[in-house]
Formats: structure tokens, sequence, C-alpha cells
């Protein structure tokens, strides 16, 4: 299941809006019923403003009520029509690290992350990504 699951990541990478850096990144999450949701990043000129896949996969995981089943993440990257060429993985950026770690903490799931690469793909447990992130806990 792991391997499709990278393969949806591939497959919503041919989606991403990227004109200014053409990075394609493809995200795809799996939940609990085996349902797949997926997303692509959305770049803006002002650069800030962009949506990363694995934010747009997971916001419409929430937006479709699915936020709490989420049990899996895979993703893709790199240059439009060479994504998942590279023989290192991409790996989520900072910013998605956190995002991944608020819906950790939601399901109590230590999420594994399943990052493309040629030979196929590393899996990471969020913790190893994020070993000491900011959730819910601290604010208390």
């Amino acid at each position: 299941m792991s391997q499709d699951l990278v393969n949806a990541a591939i497959a919503a990478s041919a989606n991403a809006y990227a004109p200014y850096s053409n990075f394609h990144v493809g995200a795809a999450l799996l939940l609990d019923d085996g349902q797949i949701v997926s997303g692509a990043n959305f770049e803006n000129a002002s650069y800030g403003m962009t949506l990363c896949a694995e934010t747009v996969a997971i916001a419409k995981a929430n937006s479709d009520g699915t936020l709490r089943k989420i049990v899996a993440i895979a993703v893709a990257g790199g240059p439009a029509g060479q994504v998942a060429a590279n023989d290192e993985a991409i790996t989520p950026c900072g910013r998605c690290r956190q995002i991944i770690k608020e819906v950790a903490d939601l399901t109590e799931r230590d999420i594994p992350v399943h990052c493309a690469h040629a030979n196929g793909y590393d899996t990471y447990l969020l913790s190893e990504l994020l070993p000491h992130g900011f959730g819910p806990a601290n604010l208390k």
C-alpha cells in the first residue's frame, strides 16, 4: 500500500502550479478506510504565500471531515517532468512538518511519511523529521 501512496503523490505532482520555481510537489494521504486524498503545491508570485502540497492535501482532508482518519503521508517532488527522479528523497519543509505534527497529535499517531526518490522511497516517522515539535501539549 505504501508504494500505491507514493505513486499517488507522484501523480498529484502533475497538478502542481509552479510557474516560478518549476519545482512540482505532490502529496498523498492514506486514510484509515483505505481512501487516498492528494494535493499539489500552489505557488504565488510572493513565494511566502505559496501552499505546499502537504498543506493542500491536509486542508482538503480537513474540509472533507476526514482529518482524524489520516494514517500515512507520501511526498514526491522535483522539476516538472522529473518528479522523484533524484537519488535523494524530498522531505516535507519545516512548515509542513509542523502541520503534520498537528495531525499526529490530533490522531495520536506517529505518522509515517514516505518520501519518494529515483529508487523508490524512504520512510520516516514524523517524530524523526520533527523531533521537538511544538504541539497542543505545549499550550497547556
